[in-house]
């Protein structure tokens, strides 16, 4: 049995594929010009890379996605959670329904423990809290989000200070510049849109890179935005006494 996402009493227990069923997988994946973490039955753990969507875009043009290019392995491929365009990392695609709906409901009621690492403008202090700030869609400005205590929805995000750092850049008209930088560790408790990114902004720490809320030379030391997707932790079902699944994706940057 290779279905390694128990999601209750009734989910299968089991083991991700492991040797030469997962090299073969692997290969067929890589065909596709994806990067295979792990896989089941019912599932994919893809690397994602960074500016290449989760999903297809409304406009033709942006058809090219993890989910569209695993489409030409299975027709049965099915989306179970989202990174933003500029987010590497761990992502989870559904095989068929099945995986999907067990999938889909482990995310929804958030047992499924994610992390990721970033790289913030600044020397954050303290080395450890929590943000909760409520959040919503900028319409006018969308898809950027905003703070709202009156009308956003609750958010939640825990952040460990890994490292201090120091960048060594240069400003736009080529002359050097030095940054200074803080690599940290973010669990969001609830899954909001930027969410993480509006939370390292409130405290006046935004991603390096950002293209939406990082300015001057927080947004110019990196070409891509510093968010991966590092982590998640399926547990087992509470009958089984398999170990949880962890899928991990090696940090580019």
């Amino acid at each position: 049995m290779a279905r390694s996402y128990p999601e209750s009493d009734e989910a299968a227990s089991g083991q991700s594929w492991q040797g030469e069923r997962l090299a073969e997988e692997g290969e067929r994946v890589a065909k596709v010009g994806l990067s295979l973490l792990a896989a089941g039955d019912d599932w994919w753990a893809i690397d994602k890379p960074a500016e290449l969507p989760s999903v297809p875009g409304r406009d033709p043009s942006r058809f090219d996605s993890v989910h569209s290019r695993l489409c030409q392995l299975s027709d049965d491929t099915r989306a179970v959670h989202r990174l933003d365009v500029a987010t590497s990392g761990v992502l989870l695609v559904a095989r068929n329904v099945e995986g999907q709906r067990r999938l889909s409901r482990l995310f929804q009621s958030r047992t499924i423990e994610k992390r990721y690492l970033a790289v913030v403008a600044g020397h954050l202090t303290p080395a450890e809290g929590s943000i909760a700030l409520p959040l919503r869609c900028d319409w006018p400005r969308r898809p950027r989000q905003i703070v709202d205590f009156t009308h956003g929805k609750s958010a939640l995000t825990h952040y460990r200070v890994e490292q201090h750092l120091t960048l060594e850049g240069q400003r736009p008209d080529g002359t050097p510049q030095t940054l200074a930088a803080s690599r940290v560790s973010l669990t969001p408790h609830t899954g909001r849109s930027h969410q993480l990114r509006l939370h390292m902004l409130a405290l006046g720490h935004p991603i390096i890179g950002d293209g939406f809320y990082a300015r001057g030379a927080a947004l110019n030391a990196s070409p891509r935005l510093l968010l991966h997707a590092a982590r998640l932790v399926i547990p087992p079902a509470s009958d089984s006494e398999s170990p949880p699944l962890v899928l991990e994706a090696p940090l580019p940057f």
